[in-house]
């Protein structure tokens, strides 16, 4: 299994209650249910104000490498990292548990 982590953060004047990034948060609620290779699907919004911390984090699993490159290849993900782009920006870290 592949551990598929994202933390964004939004960009400097970009707030969590403006449209957009509303729409950026349903369009990766909905992503488990559009992707079958997702075996493990989160995301939620930071709970702690620390100035270190990131807004949004995304927590999934996948069976393999081959599943991994389905997914991010997906129109379904593409799509929603697209609304993503122009609000913010992430980190990511793929493992093996």
């Amino acid at each position: 299994m592949i551990r598929h982590l994202v933390l964004f953060k939004l960009n400097e004047g970009v707030s969590r209650d403006e449209e957009r990034v509303r729409a950026g948060v349903r369009a990766f609620e909905a992503l488990e249910d559009e992707i079958p290779e997702l075996e493990f699907w989160e995301c939620g919004w930071n709970i702690t104000d620390r100035p270190i911390a990131y807004d949004f984090a995304i927590n999934s699993a996948v069976a393999d490498t081959d599943a991994l490159k389905r997914y991010l290849e997906h129109p379904a993900h593409q799509a929603a990292a697209g609304q993503w782009r122009e609000f913010a920006t992430w980190v990511i870290a793929d493992y093996e548990f």
